[in-house]
């Protein structure tokens, strides 16, 4: 693991990258990608969420009246809670979070073990490793009796680690990451599938968000559907597949406090009034007669365009009494020290410690979207995590990165054991990078490869299930031989394309995820009506798990 190659200066964990080989960042996802500004979230969350022993039972309490509305506003509709789509929402699909890193990052070998055919131990020749980024003496398979001790994380004898159920490197700067927050792990509550599958380097134009098909599949949130850390389409740095996209879920953009607090805003009324009980009835009031003058007005009111306005303003005095109700008084901040049990920032038994909440943005924005959509107030979250462009010519920094997003995925899935809430992450990135053999022996670099450049082959996406439950296991129907991973790499470390549908189309990766998640909820049998044009044929084969119980 030694040589005589000194690899550049290391870049700062959140220094931007310039490359000579790229051309002048223009877009604001260039800039993100090569980490000039941060995919930021907002502070979602606040004790009010804390309330409800079980978050997407809950259910608000608006006056009987109000919801019987319906027959003013929509008479062939069932009730006003329906018709405007207030109240907490029941019986949501599992949590589902995806965490797009903009740039290129490396996820297979170095991190996630991938393999041949046979799966993720049908492992790569040293040469195929090489080229992720390992040398020769802590590939996968090798016995690491006498390195053992000089990897981050615990080995099962061959360099690998299968704590996650899904097999990572015992050095993978992702799993140590994820080991750091992810304090409650029991084996059988997690598993996992890698999808060895190619995507254009450096580009947003890669189709890898599902947001909009995990709101098809019936995802949905107290607040909102969709959130995601950009105000892009997708909510994220790479775009959803055109197919799926429905404009009136657009994911709402949340990158701050002011905008959560802006959610459930109820004006002046909790400065006035000390009862939370208070602002709920002057609300209701508010709504009864503005739907009186309304109704008044109706026989003059146009029967198209002005009867969609009058609806809307209808609804929106509903919604408004409706967060009052579920809001008013309540203090909405997901750093809540003073709390009894602060489960997320705490510098006794917290998610993140003061000094990494107040010093981290990409924590912060993280423990936003983790609290929103896995208290059930969203159905999905999208966190844009940029600065993975990180072929740099050392290893450091990339390690450095690696290891920020795995904290960023450990801390939700230790909020989900926190909330003892089913929970699936997915993440993916626009290309990967691939390393020429030089080492970088620094400290942050621990003698593996060098990132020199872009390198689509070496690409791959990968997800992980949380079940409080325990007991996931293998879909009954699947086809495939390992179902911790959908495809497979040639010995010399490339994506093999014909493996699968997905392995060199985006838009079938993402289906494939689409996929694992129906099955993970029951739903598999309604998947090819869900989704007519997925392109997968036999989609069971490509299915990993059975549904969590």
């Amino acid at each position: 693991m030694t040589n005589k190659y000194k690899p550049q200066k290391s870049y700062g964990l959140n220094d931007p990258l310039l490359h000579t080989d790229h051309a002048a960042p223009k877009t604001r996802r260039d800039f993100l990608r090569q980490g000039f500004i941060s995919g930021t979230g907002s502070v979602l969350g606040g004790s009010i969420f804390s309330l409800f022993a079980n978050p997407q039972a809950a259910i608000a309490a608006v006056s009987s009246d109000l919801l019987g509305l319906a027959d003013d506003i929509r008479p062939n509709e069932a009730n006003a809670s329906d018709v405007c789509k207030i109240g907490e929402v029941t019986g949501s699909k599992i949590p589902f979070i995806c965490f797009d890193l903009a740039g290129g990052a490396n996820i297979a070998g170095s991190n996630v073990i991938v393999g041949q055919g046979l799966g993720q131990e049908n492992f790569l020749s040293t040469a195929g490793y090489s080229k992720m980024g390992l040398p020769g003496d802590i590939i996968p398979g090798l016995s690491d009796t006498t390195l053992a001790g000089t990897m981050r994380n615990a080995s099962d004898g061959n360099f690998v680690n299968s704590q996650l159920g899904l097999k990572f490197h015992s050095d993978s700067a992702m799993l140590t990451g994820i080991l750091e927050k992810f304090t409650s792990i029991t084996p059988g509550l997690v598993d996992g599938a890698v999808i060895p599958a190619r995507s254009d380097n450096d580009t947003s134009n890669n189709t890898h968000n599902p947001m909009y098909g995990i709101a098809r599949a019936g995802a949905v949130g107290g607040v909102a559907t969709l959130i995601g850390s950009r105000s892009s389409e997708s909510g994220g740095n790479s775009m959803a597949p055109p197919m799926l996209i429905d404009p009136t879920l657009r994911p709402t953009k949340v990158d701050r406090p002011t905008d959560v607090t802006g959610m459930v805003d109820v004006g002046d009324l909790t400065a006035i009034l000390s009862s939370p009980e208070d602002v709920t009835a002057v609300m209701e009031s508010m709504a009864r007669i503005s739907h009186k003058k309304i109704k008044q007005s109706a026989p003059n009111i146009n029967a198209t365009k002005d009867e969609v306005i009058r609806d809307l303003i209808r609804c929106g005095y509903l919604k408004s009494t409706d967060i009052a109700d579920r809001f008013a008084g309540r203090e909405v901040n997901p750093d809540d020290r003073n709390a009894t049990t602060p489960e997320i920032v705490s510098d006794n038994g917290g998610i993140f410690t003061e000094a990494e909440f107040d010093g981290e943005g990409e924590f912060r924005k993280t423990a936003s979207v983790m609290k929103m959509v896995i208290d059930g107030h969203a159905g999905a979250g999208t966190i844009a995590m940029g600065g993975f462009d990180y072929h740099t010519g050392d290893r450091s920094t990339g390690e450095a990165r690696d290891l920020r997003v795995g904290r960023c995925i450990g801390a939700c899935l230790e909020y989900a054991a926190k909330r003892n809430t089913k929970l699936m992450i997915y993440v993916y990135s626009d290309g990967s990078v691939a390393s020429n053999g030089i080492l970088d022996n620094s400290p942050g670099g621990r003698g593996k490869g060098n990132w020199t450049g872009d390198n689509s082959s070496t690409a791959c996406s990968y997800f992980l299930v949380f079940n409080p439950n325990g007991n996931i296991t293998t879909f009954a129907n699947t086809g495939l031989i390992d179902p911790r991973q959908i495809g497979s790499y040639s010995a010399n470390g490339s994506v093999v394309t014909s493996a699968t549908p997905a392995a060199n189309n985006v838009n079938l990766l993402v289906n494939t995820v689409l996929a694992n998640y129906m099955a993970l909820n029951g739903d598999i049998a309604n998947f090819a009506t869900t989704f007519p044009n997925h392109g997968l044929g036999d989609f069971e084969k490509m299915v990993s798990f059975n549904p969590l119980a």
